[in-house]
């Protein structure tokens, strides 16, 4: 959406925002947009910036599938309900079912195909998988930048290598040692979560690590230089005291042959140690506010951290497992529902930061001070292989700035991190989900260093229909359009394009931005620069 203002009215770009001296002083946007009944809203960007839509969830698949032919829709109903339609237990839905697309990868790559031999499909590509679907079947979706629209959207796979249905999948990243995109799905036990490898071109083959990583609550997943995985889960604990228990782990999973993820290696997890060193802070299923919570969520306090292996298989087998279960039986730490990690760019992969969603309510009873309200965690290391390092909170949430999800760096001192609230918090706080800027040279602990909110969440004219009808039986879509898949990258496929390899360079240098809005129209933005004209969109470096 362009935000019309005269040069010399704007305020500051996003732009000037990543390279100014400090946060303070610069402007945003100074208000959410708030939830009110059967009232749609617009998105808002920081003044200077506009953009366009790469998807939307009518946009028709190249090579649809039974049951898959939209980009953000199944077959199995309208995308309107037809006039006087209302949702009952045990009718058809009124509605087709919503896929939404989630976390956006971007990868300049030569030579892909898709349905069409005859097509040219470019070289720039945005991969996704999505977290909805009818059954709980899902799949996974590649927008071809380059392409006209009958060849915008390709199905790159709905089943795995061994025929089984893709599930609802979070995170998505690409893998440069091993050539293939990584995704995720959150789950637990034995049949459900995991990370999943996947060719990039059409067809794709997905084969499933289930046998290396387990099964877990898995979300967020980046690769270091070393070919290590490093993934957050999203689990959320229940509830005690009106808080939740914290429940979910970091994982790092070390290969066996960087190249081929399917010959296994060692799962660790992340092993924090109580401030007075006794012992690990580790999982507690009767207390969620414990001293250890309020400890990890106070500025200032610095932990030692470890990395604890809990599957080895050269020495477990390839056997199915709970990683959730293992990681809590070797004495792992839990956290709040953590949902993204990524590296500080620029400085040899030393700062992981990750966010904690927090138990999105607003009548939590565990408060900023024992993380209800999620935040942002900083672990530091020598070297990402390392075994030691320490832990520090970045940032602690609160009413206004809370259930952090996905995360993008924007410079080497500069991160967005987006909300994803839901409806229950959207109506308690009357305010739809923010983006945030975070300078991390900040001391959030003094209350005068304050983000800046760079996207103004709206809801589209689906979302506040469905918003009307969330709750009624039968009614099988979310209402509230949710904030997801922040993502900044040069699209370069090789080893020096790691995510926090290099700076990050907005709109210069082939370096492009990209976010989407889930639910209701399921529609994916390109963000731009308003000032800039050239709007470089080729960079990337085609290095295999």
């Amino acid at each position: 959406m362009h935000i019309a203002k005269s040069r010399s009215a704007r305020l500051v770009t996003l732009l000037s925002v990543a390279t100014a001296a400090g946060a303070t002083g610069l402007s945003g946007i100074p208000d959410p947009n708030p939830r009110l009944t059967g009232i749609s809203a617009p998105i808002l960007l920081a003044p200077g910036l506009r953009q366009s839509i790469v998807a939307e969830g009518s946009t028709p698949l190249e090579n649809p599938s039974p049951g898959f032919g939209y980009y953000g829709f199944n077959d199995d109903g309208p995308h309107v309900p037809v006039a006087g339609a209302l949702p009952a237990a045990g009718a058809p839905v009124i509605e087709a079912t919503k896929t939404e697309p989630d976390k956006n990868t971007y990868l300049v790559l030569p030579g892909l195909h898709g349905a069409d031999p005859g097509y040219d499909y470019g070289t720039h590509f945005l991969f996704q998988g999505h977290e909805n679907g009818a059954g709980g079947h899902s799949f996974i979706s590649r927008v071809n930048l380059d392409a006209d629209g009958a060849h915008r959207v390709s199905l790159l796979a709905t089943v795995d290598s061994s025929g089984a249905a893709l599930p609802t999948i979070d995170g998505s990243t690409w893998d440069p040692f091993a050539r293939q995109l990584l995704f995720t799905a959150e789950g637990n036990g034995t049949a459900t979560g995991g990370v999943w490898q996947a060719s990039p071109d059409v067809p794709s083959t997905v084969v499933s690590l289930a046998g290396a990583l387990g099964r877990g609550g898995f979300e967020g997943v980046q690769v270091d230089p070393a070919g290590n995985l490093w993934i957050v889960e999203d689990i959320g604990g229940s509830t005690v005291a009106g808080a939740r228990v914290a429940n979910s782990f970091v994982f790092r999973f070390v290969p066996k042959n960087r190249m081929d993820l399917t010959r296994g290696g060692r799962l660790q997890a992340l092993q924090i140690v109580k401030l007075d060193g006794s012992g690990p802070i580790v999982f507690d299923a009767t207390h969620a506010l414990t001293q250890d919570l309020k400890d990890l969520h106070t500025y200032g306090n610095v932990f030692e951290s470890r990395w604890v292996t809990v599957h080895d298989t050269d020495v477990d087998g390839t056997a199915v497992f709970n990683a959730n279960a293992l990681a809590k039986a070797k004495g792992a730490t839990p956290f709040k529902r953590p949902e993204n990690g990524l590296f500080r760019p620029g400085i040899g992969f030393r700062e992981f930061y990750f966010t904690e969603t927090g138990d999105t309510s607003a009548t939590t009873t565990a408060g900023s001070d024992f993380g209800g309200f999620g935040g942002v965690m900083k672990l530091t290391q020598f070297a990402p292989g390392a075994d030691r390092g320490k832990l520090t909170l970045f940032f602690k949430g609160d009413l206004e700035h809370t259930a952090f999800d996905n995360m993008a760096f924007w410079d080497v001192n500069h991160a967005v991190f987006v909300e994803d609230r839901g409806e229950g918090l959207h109506t308690a706080a009357n305010a739809l989900d923010s983006g945030w800027l975070l300078d991390l040279r900040a001391n959030y602990a003094n209350s005068a260093a304050q983000p800046v909110r760079i996207i103004a969440g709206g809801r589209d004219g689906l979302a506040t229909l469905d918003a009307g009808f969330v709750g009624m039986p039968g009614f099988q879509n979310d209402g509230d359009n949710e904030l997801t898949g922040i993502h900044v990258s040069d699209g370069d496929p090789g080893i020096g394009g790691l995510l926090g390899a290099r700076v990050p360079r907005p709109f210069q240098d082939g370096w492009r931005v990209f976010y989407t809005q889930q639910h209701g129209e399921n529609a994916t933005y390109e963000i731009f620069d308003e000032d800039r004209d050239d709007h470089d969109h080729g960079g990337g470096h085609h290095a295999w």
